[in-house]
C-alpha cells in the first residue's frame, strides 16, 4: 500500500507545533519517500534544531529506522555537541506512515521517550483515521483493475476469434490475409509500425511483404523489394529488444532504423534458405514487451504460420480444422466450442479434455459453463467455482463464427486457484500478529461481534478475558527486547493449549492479550481462568535462570454487560487496571462502578503528566524524622523524604493512590529524580547549618533500579547539590531480589561505590530470604511496620525484632524499626540493640518548613518522659 500524500502537512504541522510548544522538544516530519513535509517547530524561547545536529547524522539515523531496518525508534547524543537527536517511524499496517526528527540540548532520555511515543501515537491516529479512507479507495482500485483485466481478456478473446476466423478464409489472397492479420496485431498491442518480409538469404536481400503504419507515421523503407538484407532477421527464434537492456549486437540495427523497442517472430523457415520474418516496432516512445504481449503474438505467428502451410498445400477444410486444433492445443487454457443452437460439442482443446475428462465424457461440461455464464450475462468474463474439484477459474463466454461458418459457442476457461489461495493466505495474515502467532485485535473484533450475535441469538452467555502481563518492561529492557519477545512467545503458546479456547487467544498489541470464551464452553469458563492462572504461577524459563511474570486479568461477560465489541473491549480493560491496583497478578471482574475508577485513573495520568512537563513543581517533599535512640539520649539522626502531589487541578493526593500509576507508565523516573535532588539539596543545608551528621533516606523504586543510568542520575544528582554521599541513604525494598539477583548485586556495588548507603525498607513482607542480606552490601535493615503494631503483646513480634536485630549485629548492619506509635512500643525495643526509630510517636511526616522549624533552626538534642522528643 502506498502512503505518500497519506497524511496531510498542515495537519502534521499543528500537531507538532503544539507538541513542541507543551515539550519544548524540537521536530519535523518526513513522508515515506523521505521528502519533508513540515517545518522545525520553535520552542517557546525561540530555540530550534541544535546546529551541532548535522545532516550527515540526520542520514544515518533516518538509514537505520527505514524499512527494511529491524529499528523503529533510534535515540543517541548529537555528535559534536550537546544533547539527544532522534528519528521514530510511525508505521500502520505493516508498513512506514512518516518518520519524525526530533533534537534537545537539555532533555532527559526518559521524557524524551516519553515524548516520542506521545508524537507516535498521535501521528498515528492521524494515519490510521486517512488510512481508513485509503482502503476503501484500495478496493474500488482493485475492482477497478479487475475490470482491467476482464475487459482486457475479452479483447485478446475477441482479437483471438477473429484472427482463428482467417483460417476459413479461402477467397481472400494471402497477401490480404496477411493484411488484415497483421493489423488485428498491431492494434491490440498498440505498436507504431509493423512489417512482413520475405527474405531470400542467397541474394543477401529482402522485401517487404506487408507493411502496417500507426497515425501519422512513414515507413523506414524508401522501397519494398530488394531491400539490402538486415541480419537482425535472420532469427529462428523470436527476439525481444527492450530499450533498457539493448545488447550491443542489436544497437546498430535500432539506432539505423531509430527503434524503441522491437520484437521479432519468424514465421516460415525453409530449407532453400528463403524466410517470412514479421517485425513489431516501436519508434515514438520507448517500450518494455510484456509476457502477455509476447504470448499473443507467439499465438498469433502460430495461426499466421497454419494459414500460410494451407495456403501453400492447399489443404482442405479438414486440414483447417485440424491446423486450428493444433493451435488451441498449444494455449495454456482450456478451450470448448459448442453448436449455438444444437449445442452439439464442436472442439475441445487437449487442456479441456486434460481437466475436464470425466465431465466432457458425462456430458455435464456444458451445464457448468452455462450455468456460471448466465451468472452475469452482460459480462463476458467471469469467475467460476468448481465444487468437486474445489477449483477456481476465469471464464470467458462469446459467440464466434466457427471454421465452418455456423454459429458457435465459444468458452476459455484458466485455473485461477493458486491465485485465489494465495489471495486467502493474505487475508489470513492480515488477522494473524508476526510475532506470537496469535490473532490480533482485527481478527479479535470480527470474531468477537460473531460471538455475541450468537449469545444474543440463543440466550446464552460468553466471556472476554482481558490479560495484562505484570512489569513486563522490567524483564523486556532488564534481559533485552529478544529474551522479551521469546516470553511473548512461550505465554501465546500456553495460552493455546487451554482446551475450549484454541482459536479465540488474541494479542491486543505490546504485553496485552484478550481471551474470548465462546458461548459453547461457557460451562467451562472456571476451569479455563484457573487453567490462565497456573500457566503464570510458574518462573518462565529465560537467559539460563528463572524468571517470574505475573498477569493481571479483568472479565467481563456477554451480553449482560453490553453487545458492543468496542464497549466490552474496553469494561474489560477496565477491570484489568482494577485488579493490576489492587496489588497486580489478580483477577477482578467488571461492575458498573468500574467506569468511575478508570476515569479517574485517566484524570489521574492526564495531571500527572502535566505536572512532570513543568519540572516536577506540584510534587511537594515531606520529611519524617528518623530518632536515633542507640547510646544515650534519643535525637533526631536525619529524615525519611517521602512525596506528597498538590495537584493543582485534583488536590491534594497521597502516595498510594498515585505512585502505582507513575510506576506503571514509568513517569516515576523523573519524579524519583527530582525527590532525590531536593531532598539532597535540603540535607545539605542542615549539615552546613550545624547538623553535620544529619542524614536524609531516599527511596528508589525498581522501576527507577532497572533504568541502565540509574548510578549515574544518582551521581548527578549528588554532583548538583554537592551533598557528602555518606549523609545519603537509599532505601530499596526486598522486591528487587526477585529477578536477576546478579544484576541486582551489580547495580547496587556500583551505587555503594558511590560513598552512599544502602538500606533495606520493608523487611519481612517480600520473597527474600536471609541470604540476600549477606549477598547485598546494605548498611540498614529496616523492620515493616506491620511487625510492630501488636509489638507490645504479640510475642511472634518481639522474637521477629530480636531476631533481625542480633543478625545484623552479626553482619555488622544497623537497625530501623518502623511504624512505632506508642511508649510501649518504645520501652519493649530499648533492650533490642536497635538504633534507628520511625514512627507517629515521634513525628508524621513534615513539609518541610515545618520540619525544619521544629528539627534543624530551634532544635536541641533531649529526652523527656522516657525518650519522647519534643
Amino acid at each position: 500500500m502506498a502512503f505518500l500524500g497519506l497524511i496531510k502537512p498542515e495537519i502534521m504541522q499543528h500537531l507538532q507545533d503544539s507538541f513542541t510548544r507543551v515539550t519544548g522538544l524540537s521536530v519535523y516530519c518526513l513522508d515515506n519517500q523521505l521528502n519533508k513535509i513540515t517545518h522545525d517547530s520553535v520552542t517557546l524561547d525561540g530555540r530550534g534544531f541544535p546546529e551541532a545536529f548535522t545532516a550527515l547524522q540526520r542520514a544515518e539515523l533516518l538509514d537505520r529506522v527505514t524499512d527494511g531496518s529491524l529499528e523503529d525508534q533510534v535515540i543517541e547524543p548529537i555528535e559534536g555537541g550537546e544533547g539527544l537527536a532522534a528519528v521514530v517511524a510511525v508505521r500502520a499496517k505493516g508498513e512506514t506512515v512518516l518518520y519524525l526528527v526530533a533534537a534537545s540540548t537539555d532533555m532527559e532520555e526518559d521524557k524524551l521517550l516519553d515524548c516520542l511515543d506521545f508524537m507516535r501515537e498521535a501521528s498515528l491516529a492521524v494515519a490510521m483515521n486517512e488510512l481508513d479512507g485509503l482502503d476503501v479507495e484500495a478496493q474500488n482500485r482493485k475492482n477497478v483493475d479487475a475490470k482491467n483485466v476482464a475487459e482486457q481478456a475479452l479483447r485478446s478473446t475477441e482479437v483471438t476469434a477473429e484472427i482463428l476466423q482467417l483460417l476459413s478464409d479461402d477467397e481472400e489472397s494471402i497477401e490480404q490475409i496477411m493484411d488484415t492479420w497483421l493489423k488485428l496485431v498491431c492494434q491490440y498491442i498498440d505498436v507504431d509500425t509493423a512489417q512482413i518480409y520475405r527474405i531470400e538469404e542467397k541474394n543477401e536481400s529482402m522485401d517487404v511483404w506487408v507493411e502496417w503504419l500507426g497515425h501519422g507515421m512513414v515507413s523506414i523503407y524508401e522501397k519494398n523489394e530488394g531491400v539490402p538484407l538486415v541480419n537482425t532477421l535472420l532469427t529462428e527464434k523470436p527476439i525481444v529488444i527492450s530499450p533498457g537492456g539493448v545488447m550491443d549486437e542489436y544497437s546498430q540495427f535500432m539506432n539505423q532504423y531509430g527503434l524503441l523497442g522491437v520484437c521479432i517472430f519468424p514465421i516460415i523457415s525453409r530449407g532453400n534458405g528463403n524466410k517470412v520474418v514479421c517485425s513489431f516496432n516501436y519508434r515514438r516512445r520507448y517500450h518494455e514487451f510484456t509476457a502477455t504481449e509476447v504470448k499473443f503474438i507467439s499465438d498469433a505467428a502460430k495461426v499466421l504460420q497454419n494459414i500460410m502451410v494451407r495456403r501453400i498445400q492447399r489443404n482442405s477444410l479438414a486440414s483447417s480444422y485440424k491446423i486450428l486444433g493444433s493451435v488451441l492445443d498449444n494455449l495454456g487454457c482450456g478451450i470448448y466450442v459448442c453448436d449455438a443452437e444444437t449445442r452439439e460439442e464442436l472442439f475441445a482443446n487437449r487442456k479441456m479434455q486434460h481437466i475436464f475428462k470425466e465431465e466432457l465424457k458425462n456430458g455435464d461440461i456444458l451445464d457448468f459453463l452455462e450455468n456460471n455464464a448466465s451468472v452475469n450475462p452482460d459480462q463476458e468474463y467471469v469467475e467460476a467455482y468448481h465444487e468437486t474439484k474445489g477449483h477456481w477459474y476465469d471464464l470467458v463466454h462469446r459467440e464466434i463464427d466457427w471454421v465452418d461458418g455456423r454459429k458457435a459457442k465459444f468458452y476459455s476457461l484458466y485455473d485461477i486457484t493458486d491465485k485465489k489461495r494465495y489471495q486467502h493466505r493474505i487475508e489470513q495474515q492480515a488477522y494473524t500478529d508476526f510475532l506470537t502467532g496469535l490473532f490480533n485485535r482485527m481478527c479479535c473484533e470480527r470474531d468477537l461481534a460473531r460471538q455475541i450475535d450468537e449469545a444474543k441469538k440463543n440466550n446464552t452467555k460468553g466471556a472476554i478475558l482481558y490479560l495484562d502481563l505484570d512489569d513486563f518492561k522490567h524483564i523486556n529492557d532488564g534481559l533485552g527486547h529478544n529474551y522479551g519477545d521469546v516470553l511473548l512467545k512461550s505465554i501465546s503458546h500456553s495460552l493455546q493449549r487451554i482446551t475450549g479456547i484454541e482459536r479465540s487467544c488474541y494479542r491486543m498489541g505490546g504485553d496485552e492479550f484478550v481471551v474470548v470464551i465462546p458461548p459453547e464452553v461457557f460451562c467451562c469458563f472456571e476451569g479455563i481462568v484457573e487453567s490462565i492462572k497456573a500457566i503464570f504461577a510458574k518462573p518462565w524459563f529465560l537467559k539460563d535462570a528463572d524468571y517470574y511474570c505475573t498477569m493481571s486479568m479483568g472479565i467481563v461477560t456477554f451480553p449482560d454487560f453490553g453487545d458492543s465489541v468496542a464497549d466490552l473491549i474496553k469494561k474489560a480493560d477496565i477491570a484489568m487496571y482494577e485488579a493490576k491496583k489492587s496489588g497486580k497478578n489478580k483477577v477482578a471482574y467488571y461492575a458498573d462502578g468500574s467506569a468511575l475508577a478508570s476515569g479517574r485513573r485517566l484524570d489521574i495520568e492526564k495531571n500527572m503528566r502535566d505536572a512532570i512537563s513543568t519540572q516536577c513543581d506540584e510534587f511537594e517533599v515531606f520529611y519524617q524524622p528518623i530518632i536515633e535512640v542507640e547510646g544515650g539520649v534519643p535525637h533526631c539522626a536525619g529524615a525519611e523524604a517521602l512525596v506528597r502531589w498538590n495537584s493543582a487541578k485534583l488536590g491534594f493526593m497521597p502516595p498510594g493512590e498515585f505512585i502505582p500509576i507513575a510506576e506503571y507508565l514509568g513517569l516515576i523516573n523523573p519524579i524519583g529524580f527530582h525527590v532525590m535532588v531536593e531532598a539532597c539539596r535540603k540535607c545539605k543545608e542542615w549539615n552546613d547549618l550545624g547538623f553535620p551528621n544529619y542524614k536524609v533516606n531516599v527511596n528508589l523504586s525498581v522501576v527507577q533500579l532497572l533504568q541502565t543510568d540509574i548510578v549515574e542520575r544518582i551521581g548527578e544528582a549528588i554532583d548538583i547539590t554537592e551533598i557528602n554521599p555518606a549523609n545519603l541513604t537509599l532505601e530499596v525494598t526486598e522486591s528487587l531480589a526477585i529477578n536477576d539477583m546478579d544484576r541486582m548485586k551489580e547495580i547496587l556495588g556500583r551505587i555503594k561505590a558511590l560513598g552512599v548507603k544502602l538500606a533495606l525498607d520493608d523487611f519481612g513482607t517480600g520473597y527474600s530470604s536471609l541470604s540476600h542480606i549477606r549477598e547485598i552490601p546494605f548498611d540498614i535493615i529496616k523492620v515493616d511496620q506491620s511487625f510492630v503494631i501488636n509489638l507490645s503483646e504479640d510475642a511472634y513480634s518481639q522474637a521477629f525484632v530480636r531476631m533481625v536485630a542480633e543478625l545484623a549485629a552479626t553482619l555488622d548492619v544497623s537497625v530501623c524499626v518502623e511504624g512505632i506509635e506508642t511508649q510501649a512500643q518504645v520501652d519493649i525495643l530499648k533492650n533490642m540493640r536497635i538504633k534507628y526509630i520511625q514512627g507517629y510517636y515521634f513525628d508524621k511526616p513534615l513539609r518541610r518548613a515545618d520540619f525544619e522549624a521544629k528539627y534543624v533552626h530551634n532544635y536541641k538534642a533531649t529526652q523527656h518522659d522516657g525518650g519522647v522528643i519534643k
